[in-house]
């Protein structure tokens, strides 16, 4: 192997794009498990609210930051997605230090999927619109599911092929390529920064919580308390 050719763990994501991919995990799993709940509406609405802000962020980041993370990185004509996919059918996928097109592609569509999600719960919520408003919210989290789904299952093959731990590279940011590919700075503190606006956020939402009364056992056992403490009184 010439020095020419020579791979070495570089940086590659920086560590605004980890913590964003990370927060968008959480969010949309812990929305998506708290759907259906009534008890559980103000963490599904506080997550959904959380994606929106992520992909603000996100497409921000994409246009003025790091080099992988920006979309002229990444984001290619339909050609090279077509491309890339019957490289990897082959067996013999494209390296690419950044997200791959078939990638792009997953990144896009879930982006779009989130602003579709966001802004029909936030009409839902504020009573904005019909009923139809709540199908766009269904189906959109649905398409969002399955665009995962396949981006997990893209992952895992990649990985495999290019004998390169994709999860991990989103957790350390380092990913196999030459030294001059490597991106200058993390970063950390505009990812401290996200972190913390998520974290106040949520805090802000749990502050403002409606009081749940008790409810059957405890309700009874409640009761005679407030009366022997009426009695006494009297």
């Amino acid at each position: 192997m010439t020095d020419a050719t020579r791979k070495e763990k570089i940086l590659v994501w920086d560590a605004p794009v980890r913590v964003f991919h990370w927060l968008m995990v959480f969010s949309f799993a812990g929305a998506y498990l708290t759907a259906e709940s009534e008890y559980w509406r103000l963490v599904h609405v506080t997550l959904g609210y959380t994606m929106g802000g992520l992909v603000a962020f996100r497409i921000v980041w994409g246009l003025v930051g790091t080099r992988y993370a920006r979309f002229s990185s990444f984001v290619r004509e339909p050609s090279a997605v077509m491309r890339y996919l019957r490289a990897l059918l082959s067996g013999k996928p494209e390296h690419h230090v950044g997200h791959n097109p078939a990638g792009a592609v997953a990144i896009v569509l879930l982006m779009l999927s989130s602003a579709v999600i966001v802004a029909s719960g936030w009409a839902i919520y504020n009573d904005v619109g019909g009923e139809w408003l709540s199908e766009l919210h269904d189906i959109a989290a649905t398409a969002m599911l399955l665009v995962i789904a396949v981006h997990v299952a893209g992952v895992a093959v990649s990985s495999w092929l290019h004998h390169e731990n994709l999860v991990r590279s989103m957790v350390t940011g380092n990913k196999l390529g030459r030294a001059e590919d490597a991106i200058r700075r993390r970063w950390r503190p505009l990812a401290v920064v996200i972190l913390a606006a998520a974290l106040g956020f949520w805090w802000l939402q749990w502050q403002s919580a409606p009081q749940i009364r008790p409810s059957g056992a405890e309700e009874m056992a409640v009761k005679p308390e407030a009366q022997k403490h009426a009695n006494s009184a009297g």
